[in-house]
């Protein structure tokens, strides 16, 4: 059987190396006192479900477990299951639409209480609730039913045969979370839940014991936690807020953090800063991408309840020869070598990596062609009819407000862009906002990246794991914001394509590698060749740690702090 097979070769490859963890530090549980972790972007919320921001991912994943999640290698290994399941070991059916999950027996909630195949299913249940907004949507596509035979047993069942059925319940992405705590919070209810949002009863090392969004929280070591010796940190402050270098300053000059998250600073600052001996920078090359998106939708204020919703075109974004010309005018190389250097490489797609997907088809964006955008602008009949330096046409003038999260390397690229843009004769009003805000979960927010109320917003974002088909499935019609969904999905600029569904649905019963690397290029393509988002500098991910901290180790397809359990005090 062709997909049967290709499970077996393509998916369960990747799925099947033993984890390879670092050095554990035998020892009594909490033996090394506090830990200290700085995110200059502060989480607003625990619950990854309502907010597809990385801090808070990666601040829940502290507390919060999925079923299987991604190594350093990018390989899917076993968490809370026994095993990954597959054809080969009867864990996925012959015909591709079940996968079967066995618990790990005897595992238990942080309050003390049995994990079982309950709460695997009602995290489906939560997630995909009516008039509930989930920002994870797009991992339970194709899910019809979730089976509990048993307490250890959960068997997902798709619509169709699955070659890559790991998206459910897989990586710090969609974690399982307690039908006791959640059951009340369903559908529309779910972001008034805000203490068990805010204190989420998990399986993972760390319990929290306060929560002051956009700020600061403080867990302490789980007591019920599955590993003796572990974790052997007492207790854990995570603090939000501030800026990159001040977060790398923490750890590498005064030493005050043991953690850094994404110290998104020029390579010789970095470098100036490690020489002080107290830290050192660690960085890999995944999926991230810094990006630009063009809002396909109106934001203007005077829409009330229907602003930014799919309906109400954008009065220019919507003309692909305006995008064409936006993209045209960027000088990517510029750009990547000021902010990140030896941290950055040139990409022209959205999906730079693995190797396998990623498209040659667009490398014509590496060259910047100023004189080539105003062309295209000129035959799409804008042109400055009033003198004011700025390109209009039939009572429209091309002038956009371009937002970003406050960062000095992001400012940097605005400043560049703006020049770029107006030298087209696009007039660019720039904004930058809190990270904390921006990339926060509040649906009454104007301010945050998913809601996005701008024409053009700028930003990072990647996947769990090595298989693209749930990250692709972002930009699909039915992912994007909007107020019937709390504002939640990943399609923040609006696109809709039925070319693009199209592509989304074949990759999803498609097993062939080959074939299932044609159809990300495909769908990559669309959203490059279209201009809907701009790729500009495919970004190593780069923290540091303190040299006194044992057992980190930076993974670039999951939770950064998806091994913080063996992470220990060196001595001396």
């Amino acid at each position: 059987m062709k997909l049967k097979t290709a499970l077996l070769g393509a998916a369960a490859s990747l799925a099947l190396a033993p984890m390879a963890l670092a050095d554990a530090h035998e020892g009594e549980r909490g033996r090394d006192g506090e830990v200290k972790i700085i995110y200059w972007q502060a989480p607003s919320i625990l619950n990854p479900y309502l907010s597809g921001g990385t801090k808070e991912l990666e601040a829940a994943s502290l507390i919060i477990e999925p079923l299987a999640r991604y190594d350093t290698d990018g390989n899917l290994v076993a968490w809370l299951a026994e095993e990954v399941p597959t054809v080969a070991n009867g864990g996925v059916s012959e015909d591709l639409k079940t996968i079967t999950w066995k618990l790990k027996p005897g595992l238990v909630w942080s309050d003390g209480t049995p994990l079982t195949s309950e709460d695997v299913k009602f995290s489906w249940e939560y997630c995909t609730a009516e008039g509930g907004g989930c920002a994870q949507g797009e991992k339970y596509l194709d899910v019809v039913s979730v089976d509990t035979p048993d307490e250890l047993t959960a068997v997902v069942n798709f619509s169709v045969a699955k070659p890559f059925p790991y998206g459910p319940f897989v990586g710090a992405q969609a974690p399982i979370i307690q039908k006791a705590q959640f059951a009340d919070c369903m559908g529309p209810k779910a972001p008034e839940c805000t203490d068990e949002n805010f204190g989420p009863i998990g399986t993972g090392p760390f319990v929290v014991t306060d929560f002051r969004t956009n700020d600061v929280f403080t867990a302490v070591a789980n007591e019920n936690y599955r590993e003796a010796g572990k974790p052997a940190f007492a207790s854990v402050t995570f603090k939000g807020g501030g800026d990159a270098a001040a977060a790398g300053r923490a750890v590498h000059e005064t030493g005050e953090y043991d953690y850094a998250w994404n110290l998104q600073l020029a390579p010789d600052v970095l470098a100036g800063m490690a020489e002080a001996g107290l830290g050192q920078n660690v960085a890999a090359f995944g999926t991230s991408v810094e990006r630009i998106l063009l809002n396909q939708t109106n934001v203007d204020p005077a829409l009330g309840d229907q602003r930014g919703v799919i309906g109400n075109p954008h009065p220019f974004l919507t003309d692909k020869s305006v995008r064409q010309a936006m993209s045209m005018a960027i000088d990517r190389a510029l750009l990547t070598e000021i902010g990140y250097g030896e941290f950055g490489r040139l990409t022209c797609n959205v999906l730079p990596a693995p190797a396998i997907f990623a498209s040659d088809a667009n490398d014509s964006c590496l060259v910047q062609d100023i004189e080539g955008a105003k062309g295209v602008l000129e035959a799409a009949g804008w042109t400055d009819t009033d003198g004011d330096g700025f390109r209009d046409k039939d009572g429209i003038k091309l002038s956009v407000l371009y937002q970003t999260s406050t960062n000095a390397v992001r400012q940097d690229y605005q400043a560049l862009i703006k020049q770029w843009w107006e030298e087209i004769g696009v007039e660019t009003e720039l904004r930058n906002i809190d990270a904390s805000v921006f990339f926060g979960s509040d649906p009454g927010s104007p301010d945050t990246f998913q809601k996005f109320f701008a024409d053009v917003e700028m930003f990072t974002n990647n996947f769990d794991g090595t298989d693209p088909e749930a990250y692709m499935a972002g930009w699909t019609c039915d992912q994007a914001p909007q107020p019937s969904n709390q504002w939640q999905g990943n399609n923040m600029p609006r696109f809709c394509s039925e070319e693009y569904d199209a592509l989304r649905a074949e990759m999803a019963v498609t097993g062939d590698i080959n074939e299932r690397a044609r159809l990300a290029k495909a769908m990559n393509d669309i959203l490059m060749q279209e201009y809907i988002i701009l790729p500009l500098t495919h970004r190593g991910r780069n923290s540091a740690h303190a040299v006194s901290l044992g057992g980190v180790a930076l993974n670039v397809w999951d939770s950064e702090l998806w091994n913080i359990a063996d992470w220990y005090r060196i001595p001396g």
